[in-house]
């Protein structure tokens, strides 16, 4: 199923719905983790000495996932400024890769789109955050499955790859925020792969850190 010709991919029914679904769980788990972490560690400290293996491994993995939790409702909020900002865009079979890219680890799984301001040229974008990325990176790279493969022959994309952007496969479903590094920290600089003023201002408007470039002018003699 092809996305709609909307202005932006919130405008599509479809999306608000996976949005939705993407922030419940977030909220949700936001919720239940530190539920199943505290009475985990109740039934631990209660619990006949031989039975503690039983609940260690749970208890450990909870207490993980419930200081984890609120970066998937970050997350969640970030996609959802990308995706009332840019519209769905179609990628048949994009590159991509594990590592050999600048700026990506020995590990790290990659995709290439297109530059919106080059043609011929393409943006690598890592993924970083591995809040979702499971499915992704199953599916990405060389020496993948051909069935898996074929999951992710199809990519939405809405963003801007200089920047940051939602990924998703067709529906959409498995929506994941992947971006530049400085994206969300320091600040992207706003000359970044060539964006000219327009992309920077959608980009800023989209939730991207792009600093303001002072350019400090040379000392005259009086």
């Amino acid at each position: 199923m092809a996305p709609t010709q909307d202005s932006t991919a919130w405008a599509d029914p479809a999306t608000r719905r996976a949005w939705t679904q993407l922030v419940t769980f977030a909220i949700l788990g936001q919720i239940l983790w530190p539920v199943a972490w505290v009475g985990l560690l109740a039934w631990y400290v209660i619990s006949p000495t031989w039975t503690l293996w039983f609940f260690f491994v749970p208890m450990l993995y909870s207490f993980y996932r419930t200081f984890l939790q609120p970066a998937y409702i970050t997350w969640a909020l970030r996609a959802l400024r990308l995706l009332r900002e840019y519209p769905w865009q179609v990628y048949e079979r994009p590159e991509s890769g594990i590592g050999k890219v600048p700026d990506a680890g020995p590990g790290d799984v990659w995709l290439k789109f297109p530059d919106p301001e080059q043609s011929a040229g393409r943006v690598a974008m890592v993924m970083r955050s591995h809040l979702r990325a499971t499915f992704w990176a199953r599916r990405l790279g060389p020496g993948v499955k051909p069935e898996k493969a074929a999951q992710v022959q199809e990519i939405w994309f809405a963003g801007d790859p200089r920047f940051a952007a939602v990924i998703a496969i067709p529906g959409p479903r498995r929506l994941y925020v992947i971006c530049q590094r400085p994206s969300y920290n320091r600040g992207i600089p706003g000359h970044a792969h060539g964006a000219g003023p327009d992309a920077v201002e959608r980009a800023r408007r989209a939730g991207i850190r792009v600093p303001e470039l002072h350019v400090v002018a040379p000392d005259t003699e009086a």
